[in-house]
């Protein structure tokens, strides 16, 4: 299945919901509630600029159906503020959570945790290791080991590293 990103949709949805900068994880929250049928999505960003280091970042997806080919979109409402076009922007899924799942689990952990941010949300232990954070599971470390390929890949291919 093809994902690329909208950049359209993601500067509108960004206006729409009054984005902020640095807020990637509230940003695609308040989005997935505004958008219909979007799908919450957390994991890492790869971006072709130094440190060439994944980034944990949160968007939506958006699934159609064109000449029988199902696509599957990537709205990113903190696009704005990254100040980079899609071609430099590589996005690495790690969670994805429709709009009920994901207000229950906002619920649940307000209550649980009052004091804390709900967002990011990590699951259930065990958590496994990615960089120098133990959060996530078992496709946390893949997202974010696939999204470190992707980074070094960027790193060596860019003339001004060598």
């Amino acid at each position: 299945m093809n994902k690329a990103l909208d950049e359209t949709l993601s500067i509108k949805i960004a206006e729409s919901i009054k984005s902020k900068a640095n807020r990637p994880f509230e940003n695609a929250y308040r989005a997935a509630l505004a958008t219909k049928g979007a799908i919450y999505v957390q994991g890492f960003l790869a971006v072709a600029e130094k440190p060439y280091q994944p980034i944990e970042h949160g968007w939506i997806e958006l699934g159609n159906v064109s000449d029988n080919e199902p696509t599957v979109s990537i709205i990113d409402p903190t696009l704005p503020y990254l100040h980079k076009s899609p071609q430099e922007l590589w996005y690495f899924a790690a969670q994805s959570l429709n709009v009920k799942q994901l207000k229950a689990l906002i619920e649940e952990s307000k209550e649980d945790y009052p004091e804390d941010d709900p967002l990011p949300i990590y699951g259930d232990a065990p958590y496994e290791y990615y960089g120098d954070v133990m959060l996530g599971g078992q496709e946390y470390l893949a997202a974010y080991q696939a999204a470190e390929a992707k980074c070094r890949e960027l790193k060596e291919f860019n003339p001004e590293n060598n």
